[in-house]
């Protein structure tokens, strides 16, 4: 492929992806109607439509046409129907996800060259627009900011306790022919491994919580009693960053006459502490707990139902296996990773585990001399 047909190609990909942009925003707003997020999204719907509209002209300049690129519609239904199932702050960081590729690709082609002073220009407003929807929907991110900060804690208990029952019910699958009995077993297991992990968490992040606690208050009774302890200890943080040395004096001296920003910036550039790094250890043990349950709960639908081992086996791996996918998209999402590479990755794990462990059930069985109904 020569540079440009590949220039051609990634424009038609940017036309399209601006397109079903303009399309998805403009039915968000149809959904929030006519609040102050509505009239932002028809906003960026519009700025959405101009950027096709810049594609439009870039491919026309080169001899292509432009109106044999169409949007997907099924891509722009997905997204409505996400809106209903996750929310809209979620709906938004997964768009995020799709600005971010699209900045990245704009840089590509500023960096590529071959492009007309205007295109060059019209481009450095495509990225600044992309940039400024970001910040747009900073506060309503803010709205489910306490949901992103335990994520970790809910997808480490969603997929412990995923893995774990799966793995659990397989081999029990594997040794034993009664579904009633891989439930209830897998139940056993799957409450005390909440109680585990739930009061595990708890335990860690109240430790982790007390520790930084302490420092930050040595932190502050040193900038109270002997302020000069604590100048050189930034200085030398800041230089160690890449700060310069004039950066660096002029900061400290600015601190200086605020105990507060200087308690934070001794805090974060010292002791690499930020206030939002300090956790709730009820909320985490409970969201840890909790998630775990309803990971738990999945894998073991098919035995409550008393179906067969030869058919709640592999309706449970599949269970399982979507609600893995889940957890894999709502870690992408909230940070920003590869969506397909995460999903994988999740799935692939825990049904690994889970074929493990059925092996390993199998070969008790066969030990044992156990008869697998």
């Amino acid at each position: 492929m020569s540079a440009e047909e590949w220039v051609i190609k990634v424009v038609e990909e940017s036309l399209r992806d601006e397109l079903e942009s303009a399309k998805i925003y403009e039915e968000l707003a149809k959904k929030l109607g006519r609040k102050d997020i509505g009239r932002k999204l028809r906003e960026i719907a519009r700025m959405e439509a101009e950027h096709a509209a810049f594609w439009a002209r870039f491919l026309r300049a080169r001899g292509a046409d432009p109106s044999r690129v169409r949007p997907r519609g099924w891509r722009v239904r997905l997204y409505t129907i996400l809106f209903r199932i996750i929310g809209f702050g979620l709906t938004i960081k997964l768009l995020e996800l799709g600005e971010d590729q699209a900045i990245a690709t704009y840089s590509r082609l500023l960096e590529k060259g071959g492009l007309s002073e205007e295109e060059v220009e019209g481009l450095k407003k495509l990225i600044e627009d992309e940039l400024m929807h970001e910040e747009t929907f900073l506060e309503e991110e803010s709205k489910i900011k306490e949901f992103l900060d335990h994520v970790r804690d809910a997808v480490l208990g969603m997929s412990d306790g995923l893995v774990e029952i799966l793995s659990v019910t397989a081999g029990l699958a594997g040794a034993y022919g009664d579904p009633i009995n891989v439930a209830l077993g897998g139940l056993i297991v799957g409450m005390g491994g909440a109680l585990s992990m739930g009061i595990g968490s708890y335990i860690s992040v109240k430790a982790q919580r007390e520790v930084r606690l302490g420092t930050l208050s040595t932190v502050r009774n040193i900038i109270r009693s002997i302020p000069s302890a604590v100048t050189g200890m930034l200085r030398k943080a800041l230089k160690g960053k890449g700060i310069s040395e004039d950066a660096a004096e002029a900061l400290i001296r600015d601190a200086s006459k605020d105990e507060a920003l200087m308690r934070r910036l001794v805090a974060e550039e010292v002791y690499e502490i930020k206030e939002k790094m300090i956790e709730d250890p009820g909320k985490a043990g409970l969201y840890t707990g909790a998630f775990y349950i309803l990971g738990a709960v999945v894998p073991l639908i098919p035995y409550f139902l008393r179906l067969p081992i030869s058919l709640s086996l592999p309706l449970s791996v599949g269970f399982a296996g979507a609600m893995l996918a889940v957890v894999g998209f709502i870690i992408a999402v909230s940070a920003g990773l590869s969506i397909r590479k995460k999903v994988l990755e999740m799935v692939a794990g825990g049904i690994g585990a889970a074929a493990i462990t059925y092996l390993i059930g199998r070969a008790a069985s066969l030990l044992l001399g156990i008869e697998v109904g």
